[in-house]
């Protein structure tokens, strides 16, 4: 079993950064970060930033050049730098992790982005 719990969500203007960060606990063998997705209002859940496979880097078209997606699989942290926030980037952000081909997600961390 795998437990996801994120962090450093919060209040910030736009132009400014914030750095979210996940932290797995439970089974470690085989448990790799899979990405960052994120659901705002009256939006559907997207894949903001997540790995493939190979371990290449996949970022929506939305959030690329300003995001960066960083994982430490067997320290069991996941990290999402945002740089450059707009207000369209507010939405709860939830990470997700797989372990033996199932899928776990968190809890999620509120980020707003407002003046």
């Amino acid at each position: 079993q795998v437990q996801l719990v994120e962090s450093g969500g919060g209040l910030v203007q736009p132009g400014g950064s914030l750095r979210l960060s996940c932290a797995a606990s439970g089974s470690t063998f085989g448990r790799v970060f899979t990405g960052w997705y994120r659901q705002g209002p009256e939006k559907q859940r997207e894949l903001v930033a997540g790995f493939t496979p190979i371990g290449s880097t996949n970022y929506a078209d939305s959030v690329k050049g300003r995001f960066t997606i960083s994982r430490d699989n067997a320290k069991g942290l996941m990290f999402l730098q945002m740089d450059s926030l707009k207000p369209e980037d507010t939405a709860v952000y939830i990470c997700s992790a797989q372990r033996l081909g199932v899928n776990y997600w968190g809890q999620g961390t509120q980020v707003t982005v407002s003046s």
